[in-house]
């Protein structure tokens, strides 16, 4: 895996043994390709950051700031190492259940990644769905900003009173969803 474009392009980055499934090259460069622009000096947060490659693309494009979060240390430790390899600023590691930091949290992000573990057989956890309901995310979406998440394409977009559905696309396995605040008007 590698850092795709930007200050930090063609840089290689490390994985932990216990990501199963990093977000792939071409997936990464599908949603960046969507957010143009709107990347830059943002506050970004990565949320189930794993390996950080989504908030690593977003600093190399040019984001402000970005909050990796993930509740392994391995990741932490990957996550720091990919940091300094890549010389770029502005990235902090919190080591925390994804739950248990949104609720202790109080800034807010202009574009908050979630890439959990996919829901695969009846039963699993469904982190997505969970998250849109704890209503844990609003506060921390900034005016205008962007929900950005990942989902096996086998699942169905989930849905909340307090998001819109704006974007779904589909790359092999994966399927990635674009939510604005539903009380804001869709700039897509």
């Amino acid at each position: 895996m590698r850092i795709i474009a930007g200050k930090a392009g063609r840089i290689a980055i490390k994985v932990p043994s216990a990501v199963a499934r990093p977000t792939t090259d071409f997936v990464r460069q599908a949603v960046f390709s969507i957010l143009g622009e709107k990347i830059e000096n943002t506050r970004v947060l990565d949320l189930f950051a794993g390996s950080g490659a989504l908030g690593l693309e977003a600093l190399s494009r040019g984001a402000a700031s970005c909050l990796f979060v993930d509740d392994s240390r391995q990741a932490g430790t990957v996550i720091t190492e990919n940091l300094t390899k890549s010389h770029l600023d502005g990235g902090r590691f919190t080591k925390s259940d994804v739950v248990s930091f949104l609720k202790r949290d109080a800034a807010t992000y202009d574009i908050i990644f979630a890439d959990p573990p996919y829901w695969k057989h009846y039963g699993d956890k469904d982190h997505i769905a969970d998250l849109l309901d704890s209503r844990l995310l609003p506060p921390r979406l900034a005016a205008g900003g962007w929900l950005v998440a990942e989902i096996s394409a086998h699942q169905k977009s989930p849905c909340c009173d307090d998001f819109i559905l704006t974007d779904r696309r589909e790359y092999g396995s994966s399927a990635i969803l674009f939510f604005s605040a539903a009380s804001a008007t869709d700039p897509a």
